[in-house]
């Protein structure tokens, strides 16, 4: 069974950062189809932070970030570690929401979901 715990969220102030952390077990990390994060706003539904695909063998494919992060936050993984990260930096208050892992095992799988990690911008 696929599961996916989250770390690293808290309280920061506009302008920092924060990384957040993403330990994927149940399955073989380095052969994940697709593995990113995703955030839900209150109010708000939920919307991609970033994205990666692969093209089927380990260190290959794509990664995309969403527009309103570009340039602010980075995707990285340790395959040793079975981690997935997500480096945030000149945090501002808009980015204040609950940050989601997500991984789909394969392109016939499902999607599965971390229980999510706050992450709150404020002075």
């Amino acid at each position: 069974q696929v599961r996916l715990v989250e770390s690293g969220g808290g309280l920061v102030q506009p302008g920092g950062s924060l990384r957040l952390a993403c330990v994927v077990s149940g399955i073989n990390f380095n052969t994940i189809y697709t593995m990113g994060w995703y955030r839900q706003a209150p109010g708000k539904q939920r919307e991609l932070v970033a994205h990666h695909q692969t093209d089927g063998a380990p260190g290959t494919g794509s990664t995309t970030y969403a527009d309103s992060m570009k340039g602010r936050v980075a995707l990285a993984r340790d395959n040793a570690k079975s981690t997935l990260y997500l480096q945030m930096n000149n945090l501002k208050f808009e980015d204040t929401a609950v940050y989601f892992c997500n991984v789909q095992t394969t392109p016939w799988t499902g999607e599965d979901w971390g229980q999510g990690t706050q992450v709150t911008v404020s002075s």
